[in-house]
Parts: structure tokens; C-alpha cells; sequence
């Protein structure tokens, strides 16, 4: 009774693992990025909000690039977002207080992406923490659109160029 006990386990244990395995093997990454323009003239503690143009999703080709399918892709989440000031050269994210970023589609409501808040950066570069959302209908679609909602500390005197790296994790189905 013990050994089918045991054995029962230990396929179970077996199917378990197996499972998780195949997962990790139809587990790949897509990378997308955009740049903003902060404009000058925001005082401090203001809010502002800036809407990018629609970005152009390469989800189709990277699916096939990893043999799967827009119909076969269960689980998609964003695991890094990533501004870097561009430009000017010198400016780090100082002028930051906290900053929240959507995602939308023109089929799909807006969502909470990413967000970081007391914000206290000299570095021209901050990660921003990652919201648990499923974005599948997002990462599937042509195009999506970023909304930032954020909040200064310091005047904005001249415009600032932000990029946002941002790299989405996609698992798909095997059929």
C-alpha cells in the first residue's frame, strides 16, 4: 500500500515538474520602446499627463520567431520597464516626484502598467515597479498607446526626452 503511496507521488511530483518545464520552454521575452518628451514649464508639485503616439506592437513577428501563435499565447505580463533621460545629456530624474504609467488599446481599457512613487533619483535611469496585469489583449493588438500621469518636485525648464524600455514576458500554449 506504502509503494503506491510512494509511486502515486512521484508521478504526480513528475507531471508537476514536466509541466512547469514545458512552460519555462514556451516562455520568451518581446521588447518594445518608445520615447516622450517632457515639455518645459511645468512648477513644482504640478501634475501633468502625456499621451504617446501608438506604438507599433511587434508581437506577430516575435511569435513567430518563437514558433507560437497570437491564438496560442495564454499568459503575458511585463517584467521590466525602464526610463532613461535622453536628452538633455546631464539631467537625472530629480525633477521627479512619483509617475504612473497606462496601457490602452483601441479596443481594450486603459490599465495600470507600471508606477514609482517618492521618487529620490540623481541617476538618469529608474525602474519603474511593475504592475501584475494581464496584457494579452494588449501585447496581441497592432498598436498601443502610454499614458504617464506624474508629479514634479523641481520646475521643468527646458524639455526633457524620456525613453521607456519596457520588456514584456509572453508564455504560449504548446497546440
Amino acid at each position: 500500500m506504502k509503494l503506491k503511496k510512494y509511486i502515486a507521488i512521484t508521478i504526480f511530483g513528475l507531471v508537476a515538474l514536466s509541466c512547469s518545464v514545458i512552460d519555462d520552454l514556451l516562455t520568451f521575452s518581446i521588447d518594445n520602446q518608445t520615447t516622450v518628451t517632457i515639455p518645459s514649464g511645468f512648477p513644482v508639485n504640478t501634475a501633468f499627463e502625456l499621451i504617446t503616439p501608438d506604438i507599433t506592437s511587434n508581437s506577430s513577428s516575435e511569435f513567430e520567431n518563437n514558433n507560437t501563435k497570437a491564438e496560442l499565447v495564454k499568459d503575458v505580463k511585463l517584467k521590466e520597464l525602464k526610463l532613461t533621460v535622453t536628452n538633455p545629456a546631464n539631467k537625472s530624474f530629480s525633477f521627479l516626484k512619483s509617475i504612473r504609467m497606462y496601457i490602452s488599446t483601441n479596443d481594450s481599457d486603459e490599465i495600470e502598467l507600471a508606477f514609482l512613487t517618492d521618487i529620490n533619483s540623481t541617476s538618469n535611469t529608474i525602474d519603474l515597479t511593475c504592475t501584475p496585469e494581464k496584457l494579452d489583449k494588449y501585447i496581441k493588438a497592432p498598436s498601443f498607446r502610454l499614458k504617464i500621469r506624474a508629479v514634479t518636485k523641481e520646475t521643468i525648464t527646458q524639455d526633457i526626452a524620456v525613453k521607456a524600455a519596457m520588456k514584456f514576458q509572453v508564455t504560449a500554449d504548446p497546440f
